[in-house]
């Protein structure tokens, strides 16, 4: 049976792979790329002799064989693992007291994490608990499909001949400006450097949810019960052949992309509302007519503009992307599948609505927010 400490040694394992992986991947594309920190730190006297070492403040993880849980009194106890007593089966442990918001109650806690903020130069205990809620029955079988890029992080498109984009412009901002700030800084690992990654990290986070919030709630809007996403599975792989070397810029934007992340933010928050979602292959999606089915690489002649020569019509080469998307789970037996020949304006194909995001109040119409704050 693995102890307290073997969890805790297989926990920190599985961070500093995933902390390398990504580190091995975005390296490929920038020369500047810091692999993980856990390297120690020398310090020396005023006779520059190095004096001590210090190991990195790494994130340490309780499981729940390692967690007791007084709910009554509010407290959490914490085994400190048979490695940090002064005997193995000797009862020592670390009492721990906590306060929560009001309306907000800790219970099934099934994790605690113990996480140095440097940036706040303290630590902070963070407490996973499982929150089992009721789903609820899809609003329809209506479908609405996503997909994930860059210029426009996300187009959505719904059956009602609708369709959303959601310009990535806020994320490419602070991709740019945040690391610029970061490598001006005179300590690396200095305690402005240290804000600035906080502070990318917490706005990043803050795009995904609000983004995420306003797609479920425009879905629900128009009773949607599933969403279909494209799979973007291995798109970052080979990146630096001919195929896949999208320049240097490019590059960055794409490591920098994090898709994967917001797919599963997307997916419970839908989960939650009772809505499917669903990944389908995006292979030709970008390269076939949604109204007719023509498929043809040229006609998508610039980045946002997509001409079928089959009907003369110009629209969205985005939306046209997303169209296809949604539409792969119905396109046996649909009319409205491409090449189909159903009774489709693609009027609505030119002209989606476009929300941009903003700091205070979430994503909103772009007349509201203005080009200035995108």
């Amino acid at each position: 049976m693995p102890t307290i400490s073997d969890c805790w040694a297989q926990r920190v394992l599985e961070e500093l792979a995933e902390a390398f992986n990504s580190w091995y991947k975005k390296r490929k594309s920038d020369s500047r790329a810091n692999p993980p920190g856990y390297r120690k730190k020398n310090y020396s006297d005023d006779h520059g002799r190095r004096v001590h070492e210090e190991h990195p403040r790494s994130t340490v993880t309780w499981k729940q064989n390692g967690i007791t849980h007084d709910g009554k009194n509010n407290r959490v106890r914490l085994s400190k693992g048979a490695n940090h007593k002064e005997h193995p089966k000797a009862w020592e442990y670390i009492l721990v007291e906590y306060e929560t918001r009001p309306g907000v109650t800790v219970e099934n806690l099934q994790q605690v994490r113990a996480v140095s903020d440097r940036a706040k130069r303290r630590w902070e205990l963070h407490l996973v608990c499982t929150d089992e809620t009721e789903t609820p029955t899809p609003p329809s079988n209506e479908t609405a499909g996503v997909d994930l890029g860059i210029c426009n992080f996300a187009a959505v498109a719904y059956s009602m001949e609708q369709a959303d984009l959601y310009p990535g412009n806020r994320l490419k901002q602070d991709g740019y400006y945040f690391p610029t700030e970061i490598a001006n800084c005179d300590d690396s690992g200095g305690e402005r450097a240290t804000r600035l990654h906080a502070k990318c990290s917490e706005r990043r986070t803050h795009f995904f949810h609000s983004l995420a919030k306003h797609i479920v709630d425009r879905c629900l809007e128009n009773d949607v019960g599933r969403i279909t996403v494209g799979d973007l599975e291995g798109v970052r792989e080979d990146d630096n052949s001919d195929s896949k070397n999208w320049g240097r810029h490019g590059n960055l934007d794409l490591h920098g992309w994090a898709f994967d992340r917001f797919s599963k933010i997307l997916e419970y928050k839908a989960k939650v509302e009772g809505i499917e979602v669903v990944e389908v292959s995006e292979q030709d999606t970008s390269k076939t007519c949604c109204v007719c089915g023509r498929e043809d690489e040229s006609q998508r002649v610039e980045r946002g503009l997509y001409v079928c020569e089959e009907h003369d019509d110009a629209f969205n080469a985005d939306v046209n992307g997303v169209e296809n998307i949604r539409l792969d789970l119905n396109q046996r037996n649909s009319e409205s599948a491409p090449g189909s020949g159903g009774d489709r304006s693609p009027g609505w194909l030119a002209q989606p609505a476009v929300y941009l995001h903003d700091l205070s109040r979430g994503f909103q119409p772009r007349a509201e927010v203005g080009d200035c704050k995108s």
